[in-house]
């Protein structure tokens, strides 16, 4: 396996430290089975901005059948009956089982193909090697292999629309026993693409795991101590072994389940099950709360995957875009390892609903109200860098700033979901979509736009225009708002989630939720629209500053202190044309007695 070769604190290898031949590259070997940290980082970011978009579609196609049930859905309705058949969309009009496959399909991939791709995969790929001054990633074969991974593990899933039965139904935690009896017409049916797809993403992000943790420890460039690393790296270290540490169990689990849906075991399927009147033909003896457990393991964990990266970017965003140095920055450090140990005994707060005793209900209630004590030591360091700060509102700013009070909301609304006797109450209503997405989508999201916004100069060699950049903010921001804040009104006065049409039958026979909130579902997708149209200046923009943006000035056109804008842009091969050293800290901003109010981290003292 091809390794770059250097030693712990040594110093970065020299350009040439693996480089190829002099004869020019294909191009199959420089853009589709490229080793390099930033053409794998690109391939990450550019596939998984697709799937935000086919995810977000989804959803689009969703909010419209919860507002207008049983209705054909606009544009695209009579193109989905010719596709998926009439038994998926009977003239245009969205029916049960394919709202349940959509539904299902758009948390898988927002959260496995989208969010976390972008987050680590790209953003990570292409930063972190520069950040700490390394010329590649530590095993960059294995990274192209985590790549390729990832885009098959995506082919399979989005194949399971096309085969009898459609697409995964069971939901994006595909519990057992559902998940086996969902579509048991077809042997080969989508929960069984799902469970491969899910196979290949894990080895994807195990691989990409390994080699992260072992570049940062290994290939940081001379002077770069743990202590100098921007606090974005040491977001994907902890990233990196929370994606190491959780995701084996849930690859067995997938395993496993793929062998009951397939083979007739019965892992996770108990005995005496009864389906449609009739006791299924299973051995038995299995346990559907195992795949819950082994599920939850690595899905709140997950929750930090997201998170995290999300918080390493807006971190650069902030302390460059404020001209000082980040207030805590140990704090910040100490608070995000304590995140990666404490996100591993927190999972069964999602399960106060299986009967779990109350000591065992009480100890994770206890772990999951201490979680959020270093996320909010993250979030208030954030704050007060703001304090005295010579604050630029470019872009990449504006999404950074609306990423804290946005994460905050989503964090303060989890509390009530971490306490048993509340939880019970709000478990599976639309209050957890709202706490969820608030995390997610305007958290997240947000700051994987200030991402984009910030470092698309560095890796194009342009900048994105800055008025159409702040047109997308700006109605990004209230779109988000208008649809997640009222589904905080529909989950605490009854709304259960996963409904078809929106709740309006269950509602019709006098029980359930009350029925005065069910204009609400017009009011979040009218909203969605608007979230919809906010995206098109966004995409035209990204696009046509590809080629037609205006040209860096300089190679360190946000005049920041860290390595990775010390390159030539695009930095070539090998990354740095001199092999670095870090002399400083990351955040050396607006310090006395500089001539400038940024000094480099290679700048000699």
């Amino acid at each position: 396996m091809q390794t770059a070769t250097t030693h712990p604190g040594s110093g970065a290898a020299h350009a040439d430290s693996h480089a190829h031949d002099h004869h020019e590259p294909s191009f199959l070997t420089k853009y589709i089975f490229s080793s390099d940290h930033k053409i794998i980082g690109i391939q990450y970011g550019l596939t998984s901005l697709l799937f935000l978009l086919l995810g977000f579609m989804l959803m689009l196609a969703m909010r419209q059948q919860l507002a207008y049930p049983n209705q054909p859905i606009p544009i695209v309705g009579g193109l989905l009956s010719k596709v998926l058949g009439n038994d998926m969309a009977s003239q245009g009009v969205m029916q049960a089982d394919l709202y349940n496959a959509f539904g299902a399909m758009h948390g898988t991939i927002m959260v496995f193909l989208a969010i976390v791709p972008l987050a680590f995969g790209a953003f990570g790929n292409y930063v972190t090697p520069l950040q700490i001054g390394a010329p590649d990633m530590a095993f960059p074969r294995l990274n192209m292999a985590s790549y390729h991974f990832f885009f098959w593990g995506g082919v399979v899933m989005l194949a399971s629309f096309f085969i009898p039965g459609g697409a995964a139904k069971s939901g994006w935690t595909s519990y057992s026993p559902l998940a086996t009896v969902a579509d048991l017409n077809n042997v080969i049916n989508g929960q069984t693409l799902w469970l491969i797809g899910m196979v290949l993403l894990i080895t994807s992000s195990l691989l990409g795991a390994v080699n992260f943790i072992a570049t940062i420890i290994q290939l940081r460039a001379k002077g770069m101590t743990w202590m100098r690393l921007p606090f974005f790296v040491w977001a994907q270290f902890v990233t990196g072994f929370l994606l190491l540490l959780a995701f084996p169990p849930l690859e067995a689990a997938g395993l496993l389940q793929l062998s009951d849906n397939v083979l007739g075991t019965s892992f996770f399927l108990p005995t005496g099950l009864v389906y449609n009147g009739k006791q299924l033909d299973v051995s038995g003896g299995g346990s559907p709360l195992l795949w819950q457990h082994l599920f939850w393991f690595l899905a709140h964990p997950e929750v930090y995957v997201l998170i995290l990266p999300a918080m390493g970017i807006v971190s650069e965003v902030i302390a460059n875009n404020t001209r000082k140095p980040l207030w805590g920055y140990r704090s910040m450090v100490y608070a995000a390892l304590a995140i990666g140990f404490l996100a591993f005994i927190v999972w069964a707060h999602h399960m106060y609903m299986t009967g779990m005793g109350t000591k065992i209900a009480t100890f994770f209630q206890t772990t999951t109200m201490m979680i959020s004590v270093p996320s909010v030591i993250i979030l208030s360091a954030l704050f007060i860098s703001l304090w005295g700060g010579s604050i630029r509102f470019n872009t990449p700013m504006l999404f950074a700033l609306s990423f804290l009070p946005m994460f905050g909301i989503g964090g303060l609304t989890g509390l009530p979901l971490g306490l048993n006797a509340s939880d019970i109450y709000l478990h599976d209503s639309y209050y957890v979509i709202g706490h969820f997405h608030y995390v997610v989508a305007p958290g997240t999201i947000f700051g994987l736009f200030a991402g984009v916004y910030f470092w698309f100069p560095k890796i194009t060699g342009r900048m994105m225009n800055e008025f159409w950049g702040k047109v997308h903010w700006f109605f990004s921001l209230i779109a988000m708002n208008l649809i997640f804040a009222p589904m905080f009104i529909q989950g605490i006065r009854g709304m259960s989630r996963r409904m078809y049409d929106g709740g309006a039958t269950y509602f019709s026979v006098g029980v359930g939720a009350d029925p005065g909130i069910l204009w609400l579902n017009k009011f979040i997708t009218h909203a969605a629209v608007l979230l919809a149209v906010a995206q098109i200046p966004f995409i035209i923009n990204f696009v046509w500053s590809i080629w037609f943006g205006r040209k860096v000035d300089s190679d360190n056109p946000w005049q920041a202190t860290t390595l990775d804008w010390q390159t030539p842009t695009p930095p070539p091969h090998g990354n740095f044309a001199s092999t670095p050293v870090a002399h400083r800290g990351p955040y050396d901003y607006s310090v006395p007695g500089a001539k400038r109010d940024f000094t480099p981290q290679d700048q000699p003292n």
